[in-house]
């Protein structure tokens, strides 16, 4: 049972003092509110600013990240996932990651064309460029701005490989573009879906969109001939642990290529956001939750070490890990890794741009 001063609609319940500093940004109420929840608690609003990046792609150098290359078009997001990782990254740019995170959502306007400008490089060399791999393209704000499909245009434009990774039913609005993607095999999908149980969806990603929409996602994605993945991350223990095989069994019935999964780590402030959140939400089974996260990572809430940060160790992570080794074997014996062709942006640079 929650608690009496539970925030409804948001995931985190409080402000986060910012480690590094305190800036005062001007702050931009142009636009909707996207995605409210019904009774939320609207004494938080969500705010937008717009930045003005110099460079749009970003080179992932962590050894447990399955991507080479990434592109935000927002910081921040408005999803309001209580668990997650990127929430630290808001402090960088002087908010705090509670509330701030997902209320304070910052906009990247000139992707696009820094996006072609990057493309039409001599020294760039294709690699698959992943949206997002900090923060969801498809949050609320997308619906308005439409600034994913403008990336997405450019990708087909340019002949380029591109991955998204979204929890958010809007991505049915570019199924145009991603066909188009998907015939010279440019573009692979994987929806985050961490339950099959609502209920936890809400109180867990308080504004995605609802597991029966996403599951109608991933049909249609497939469907359209777009090779889609689903990622159950992350796994947090006496949460979500039990439905490792009802979850890869239903999303493999839909047509997922692969599913991938992730143990819950609260790195940084996280851990700090996510433990007053479930003394909140389920404080009847907060300690058994918090200790078992901390079975999965050496004794402690905070992990950040490169191998295990995310995969965890120890009795707990074995047995999710087993749970998924079963699933795996049962329902999807014939997966294969998603690779996207590179090579095409090389023959369009050197056939097309050669000419200007």
């Amino acid at each position: 049972m929650k608690t009496p001063n539970f925030i409804k609609g948001r995931g985190a319940q409080s402000q986060v003092h910012n480690k590094f500093f305190e800036l005062s940004h001007e702050e931009r109420d142009d636009f909707l509110n996207y995605c409210a929840v019904e009774d939320e608690d609207r004494t938080v609003k969500t705010t937008f600013i717009e930045t003005f990046p110099k460079s749009i792609i970003n080179k992932v150098t962590s050894p447990d990240v399955g991507m080479s290359y990434s592109l935000n078009p927002y910081q921040g997001c408005e999803h309001g996932c209580v668990y997650c990782y990127a929430r630290n990254s808001h402090e960088y740019w002087g908010y705090g990651a509670g509330i701030d995170f997902e209320s304070k959502i910052l906009i990247k306007k000139t992707a696009p064309q820094l996006l072609e400008k990057k493309l039409q490089s001599k020294s760039w060399k294709a690699a698959t460029i992943a949206l997002s791999g900090n923060t969801d393209c498809y949050q609320p704000i997308e619906k308005s701005l439409k600034i994913t499909r403008q990336l997405l245009k450019v990708f087909l434009k340019y002949k380029h490989p591109v991955g998204i990774i979204t929890k958010n039913a809007l991505i049915q609005r570019d199924l145009d573009i991603l066909t188009e993607l998907a015939k010279d095999n440019l573009v692979s999908v994987y929806l985050s879906i961490t339950s099959l149980n609502e209920q936890t969806r809400r109180l867990l990603e308080p504004r995605t969109a609802s597991i029966k929409k996403r599951l109608e996602t991933l049909s249609k994605l497939t469907e359209a001939g777009i090779p889609t993945g689903v990622m159950m991350a992350p796994i947090i223990p006496s949460i979500n642990s039990h439905e490792i095989l009802p979850l890869v069994k239903e999303v493999s019935q839909r047509g997922a290529h692969r599913v991938g999964f992730t143990i819950v780590r609260l790195n940084g402030a996280i851990s700090h956001i996510f433990s007053e959140w479930i003394r909140a939400t389920m404080p009847d089974r907060a300690d058994k939750v918090l200790h078992q996260i901390e079975q999965c990572h050496g004794g402690t809430l905070n992990d950040s070490r490169f191998g295990k940060r995310m995969t965890g160790d120890g009795e707990m992570a074995h047995y999710i890990h087993q749970q998924f080794a079963i699933a795996k074997a049962k329902y999807l014996r014939d997966s294969a890794k998603i690779s996207l062709n590179c090579d095409l942006h090389q023959h369009y640079k050197t056939g097309q741009l050669s000419l200007f």
